[in-house]
């Protein structure tokens, strides 16, 4: 799995989401600015948000309900479930919104037409929640953030998440099921 970790520098200060330890990372952070806190956006995201949020000297926020005091974003609910509690965090004036889990850029969560899709486990129920925003950028959990047209990927995600699934478990299958054209 394609795992992504991103640094927002919003109000001042450098808002850290779903992080893994990596040296090289953490110099980029601190050469951004100060820290204002390492956010886990998926309960099973705990990755190494403890260990960052240490290194960095700053809290650990774990899935929060709502904004650490003075924080610069909001935090949208996405999905709570016994399984999985995800929240997203929009930075209005930098007009940026991270999510971990339930949009996606790799090519396992994507129809051969889309650019961001809803994580396949979401595909029938997608977080409509989330469009109550419109990025210009969108930072996700898994594959490279979508930086152009980021509002309309957003909703052609979601809207069309439900009928494009036939297209995307198709195209999933033949470049990894029994019907595969990949060698392995």
């Amino acid at each position: 799995m394609r795992r992504c970790s991103h640094a927002v520098l919003a109000g001042g200060r450098v808002w850290v989401t779903d992080p893994v330890a990596d040296d090289a990372a953490l110099d980029r952070v601190l050469a951004l600015g100060e820290p204002g806190g390492v956010v886990q956006l998926l309960d099973r995201h705990a990755r190494d948000c403890a260990l960052v949020a240490k290194q960095l000297g700053v809290r650990h926020y774990e899935v929060p309900d709502r904004p650490p005091h003075g924080a610069p974003f909001e935090i949208l609910p996405v999905l709570r479930r016994r399984r999985w509690h995800e929240v997203a965090l929009w930075f209005r004036e930098e007009r940026t919104l991270a999510v971990a889990d339930a949009v996606g850029t790799v090519q396992y969560y994507r129809s051969p037409s889309e650019r961001l899709a809803v994580s396949p486990l979401l595909r029938l129920t997608p977080p409509r929640g989330l469009l109550a925003v419109e990025p210009e950028h969108i930072l996700v959990g898994h594959g490279e953030g979508v930086h152009e047209d980021a509002a309309e990927a957003l909703r052609d995600a979601i809207v069309h998440a439900r009928s494009r699934a036939p297209a995307w478990l198709w195209s999933g299958l033949r470049a990894h099921g029994p019907f595969g054209t990949r060698r392995r």
